[in-house]
């Protein structure tokens, strides 16, 4: 079957349709004919090797890929999904070798899947698996209560988009950062209060907040710049491992989706609250299969607000 993927690690050139063999299907897991997947820096990290050296792959092809949507096509013995077969469902994937996302049929954990929300259309459900479960568990990970203040980086990107929604559902107070063309668009998410993004982003919110907030969410990947914005004590959740500098008694917690990516009903959460009008899908542009490269292009050549699709 179809799929998207590199034989050598490199640029986005590197990208290109590739046969694969269908993956067998086992207890608890569900088959899905995908039409939809989305693409995700992280992609880009999978494409070009970076991940390669920390799991040394066993073969090629390498097929990205985290998010995907599309029909239910087969469901595996001791399934109970409550989901029939021939309806439109998504789910997030862990990639490893051939199997993620970029892929026109994809065998996952049944904990994996749930309904594409109501009124929305693969593409737009197939951009929320990996991004959402990742905001949910940053916000599971530092607990904190109403009332309490929560900053946000990158907040008009995936991630930090769905931690502002997720949190103001919520009842905390958010403080954001935003490029000056971006704030209109994170003060819809819900951001109280927007701050300049740049280097200087910790200084920036200390002035709206000067006894520092109570958790940092960094979808800006911005590490040890951003850690005096908090609190002493506070909590802060980081998307690429870093786990701070143990000052101050912060506490730090990286967030890796593949530690939620079976999570009991977190995935069927997210689409209720997504029906509810609590979360908003975002997508920037769709591309055909083959033109995966240049979807990778796209978004490394940056601004894009909204996710990438590519479509089977």
């Amino acid at each position: 079957m179809r799929a998207v993927g590199v034989t050598e690690f490199g640029g986005p050139e590197a990208l290109h349709l590739v046969d694969v063999p269908a993956e067998p299907l086992g207890p608890g897991q569900v088959r899905v004919r995908v039409s939809s997947a989305t693409v995700n820096p992280t992609d880009t990290y999978s494409r070009n090797g970076t991940y390669a050296q920390r799991d040394p792959m066993k073969e090629f092809p390498y097929v990205p890929g985290m998010d995907v949507a599309g029909v239910l096509a087969e469901v595996g013995e001791g399934v109970e999904l409550g989901i029939e077969v021939g309806e439109r469902v998504m789910g997030v994937v862990v990639p490893t070798g051939a199997h993620g996302g970029y892929r026109e049929d994809v065998v996952l954990p049944a904990a994996s899947v749930a309904r594409v929300p109501a009124g929305a259309s693969d593409v737009e459900a197939s951009t929320l698996p990996m991004n959402g479960l990742t905001a949910r568990m940053a916000l599971d990970a530092m607990a904190l209560q109403p009332g309490q203040v929560l900053a946000v980086t990158g907040a008009a990107g995936a991630f930090g988009g769905y931690v502002v929604q997720l949190a103001k559902a919520e009842g905390l107070t958010v403080v954001a950062d935003a490029k000056a063309e971006d704030e209109e668009l994170v003060r819809g998410l819900g951001a109280d209060v927007v701050v300049r993004r740049g280097d200087d982003v910790a200084e920036r919110i200390r002035e709206q907040y000067p006894d520092g907030v109570d958790g940092l969410a960094d979808g800006s990947v911005q590490d040890a710049a951003v850690l005096p914005a908090v609190k002493d004590g506070g909590a802060v959740t980081t998307v690429r491992g870093y786990r701070g500098d143990g000052q101050r008694g912060l506490r730090v917690f990286p967030v890796l989706v593949r530690d939620y990516s079976e999570e009991p009903g977190a995935l069927d959460g997210l689409r209720e609250q997504v029906e509810q009008g609590v979360l908003t899908l975002r997508v920037a542009q769709t591309f055909p299969a083959a033109d995966a490269a240049e979807a990778h292009r796209r978004l490394e050549a940056g601004g894009v607000r909204g996710r990438l699709v590519l479509t089977f």
